[in-house]
């Protein structure tokens, strides 16, 4: 789980300089990751427009918003899964989580995607796929189904669960690091990450995710 556990940037493996120096005031705790491809790299799936609003504005926000609540907290100092868990079902600490969680799952849904993506996987992860769903065809059908059924904000995942793979959906900024599970990748089913490019068709959306985006190398490396 290195990938989440850096601090200069939430998702890069990289570490932070959260001292202050020099006499400068210190440096925020957390940074917003850098794409791992160019904004319009994943078009004419998504397009730079959406990218534009969606990392740029809506994922930033976020990054600034904990920032801001963490500042002066024994939380500036911990890695960012484990401001999840300690603030996961806290009523006092509501707006850490949803933003601590909202900064992890961004990251985790920018790396779940690649240009020319998509598709059937290989090796264990197919061999898993198979394992826990019967086949490919079982598993696109259960990740479209239970993104089309989370009414309102949220996500669609696939997960590990022992020697077995899962999908499951959660709801707002809600993720599965604060049930213990381990993701391997994400589809973000929030409006603000297809509307600009699909409108209401939110199935349209999910299936493109499938068919022409997943990072299945991304989702291989997390698999224990």
């Amino acid at each position: 789980m290195k990938l989440w556990r850096s601090r200069i940037y939430v998702c890069a493996g990289l570490a932070l300089l959260a001292a202050a120096t020099g006499g400068r005031a210190a440096a925020p705790a957390f940074s917003l990751s850098p794409l791992p491809y160019a904004q319009d790299a994943l078009e004419p799936h998504v397009s730079a427009r959406t990218m534009g609003f969606h990392y740029g504005k809506h994922h930033q926000a976020y990054v600034d918003n904990l920032n801001r609540l963490v500042a002066g907290t024994p939380m500036a100092e911990e890695p960012l899964e484990a401001i999840i868990r300690q603030t996961a079902g806290a009523a006092d600490k509501t707006a850490v989580f949803n933003t601590a969680a909202q900064v992890w799952n961004h990251t985790c849904f920018w790396m779940s995607m690649k240009p020319n993506g998509g598709g059937t996987p290989t090796g264990r992860m197919m061999e898993m796929i198979e394992k826990s769903f019967g086949s490919y065809s079982g598993f696109r059908k259960a990740f479209v189904d239970a993104s089309l059924a989370q009414f309102g904000s949220g996500w669609a995942w696939l997960v590990q669960d022992g020697d077995l793979l899962k999908v499951v959906k959660t709801s707002n900024a809600d993720t599965p690091v604060a049930h213990g599970q381990t993701v391997l990748l994400t589809c973000d089913v929030w409006e603000h990450a297809y509307y600009l490019d699909y409108q209401n068709r939110r199935k349209d959306f999910v299936e493109v995710f499938l068919d022409h985006l997943v990072n299945w190398d991304f989702a291989a490396s997390r698999l224990r």
